[in-house]
């Protein structure tokens, strides 16, 4: 059994590793938002006239002109006291902004993810027993056409088809137009939700078919398949016996490695449907130089990536016992 030390020993390395990752993050994020040849007051103005003296007071606002190191070490210091600063968008503390953008994507994406990884799996292990068969090929076509695809393009022809040709659901938004999301009702809020859950769905589910399907085409041509064949097992009793069992790690592995990726999609998803998320919250913060408030979905994001890592290596612990111990005390 796993003793307490390693345990400790475990998430002690994971809690260095993370602090490491934020500060890593925080900085390069500053250094390229300070390269960047958008002007924030600029783009706040739009082209309005102002006085110098206006002109100034904005600039002091955004922290035009401050040195890079000045304004790094001012956040870092705000950060550890837990103030992500104050949206210059919003008007409103960027914890809560993204609380409560992130609260409008996590459907959109844990329900994309559960999908994802079942139906992908599913289809990797239908397609690895029926290797050379019309369902095999069928399934790597899929999957070699939806990973050179990009999501955004995947979500414009979803768009086109179910929403503006069959009209089976709305173009987009998180609830009608006129409608406060408090007012909206399940159905409003569950019907926009559909087009880009399949969107992330179909574009998620390819890695995961094409690898689980590779990894049980390998252990069926192995040495104790064989000899299990030899014994009289056979059909789906050998897959789910033997198979299943030696590709679930590695998939479920890579399942939460996808967090990375489901968040990238997210963001231009919500984009094409007009999804009010995290994703599209990111790209007018990156658009409208808002910088509080892009760098704090930036270590959001570095976060969930990084729980989803975590996760993957706790996983090990509770599906494969034969590296329970070593995991953990490496």
């Amino acid at each position: 059994m796993m003793n307490k030390k390693s345990i400790i020993k475990f998430f002690s390395y994971k809690f260095i590793r993370f602090i490491i990752l934020m500060v890593a993050v925080a900085i390069f994020s500053f250094i390229l938002l300070d390269l960047s040849p958008i002007n924030p007051v600029s783009v706040y103005l739009k082209g309005a006239a102002v006085s110098e003296s206006q002109r100034a007071i904005l600039n002091e606002y955004f922290g035009v002109g401050v040195p890079l190191q000045t304004k790094i070490y001012h956040w870092l210091l705000n950060l550890i006291q837990g103030n992500l600063g104050t949206s210059l968008i919003y008007r409103a503390p960027v914890l809560d902004v993204i609380i409560d953008k992130f609260t409008a994507s996590l459907a959109l994406m844990s329900i994309s993810w559960l999908l994802s990884g079942v139906i992908g799996f599913l289809l990797g292990v239908v397609a690895g027993k029926n290797k050379g068969s019309w369902i095999d090929k069928a399934v790597k076509t899929y999957c070699y056409a939806i990973q050179s695809a990009p999501s955004f393009w995947v979500g414009m022809l979803i768009l086109m088809v179910f929403a503006v040709y069959l009209k089976l659901f709305p173009i987009g938004f998180g609830v009608p137009i006129g409608v406060r999301s408090t007012d909206a009702s399940f159905i409003d809020w569950a019907s926009r939700l559909v087009l880009p859950t399949l969107t992330l769905s179909l574009v998620g589910l390819a890695p995961i078919a094409m690898y689980t399907r590779n990894e049980l085409v390998q252990v069926l041509s192995s040495d104790y398949i064989l000899f299990a064949k030899s014994r009289g097992e056979k059909g789906w009793d050998l897959v789910k016996n033997h198979g299943i069992r030696n590709i679930l790690l590695p998939a479920v592995t890579l399942q939460f490695l996808s967090f990375s990726e489901l968040f990238g999609g997210a963001v231009l998803v919500e984009q094409v449907f007009s999804y009010p998320g995290i994703g599209q919250t990111a790209v007018t913060a990156g658009l409208q130089s808002d910088v509080p408030l892009f760098l704090g979905i930036v270590l959001f994001s570095a976060v969930f990536v990084f729980v989803g890592n975590l996760l993957a290596d706790i996983s090990y612990y509770f599906i494969d016992p034969r590296i329970k111990e070593s995991e953990f005390n490496d």
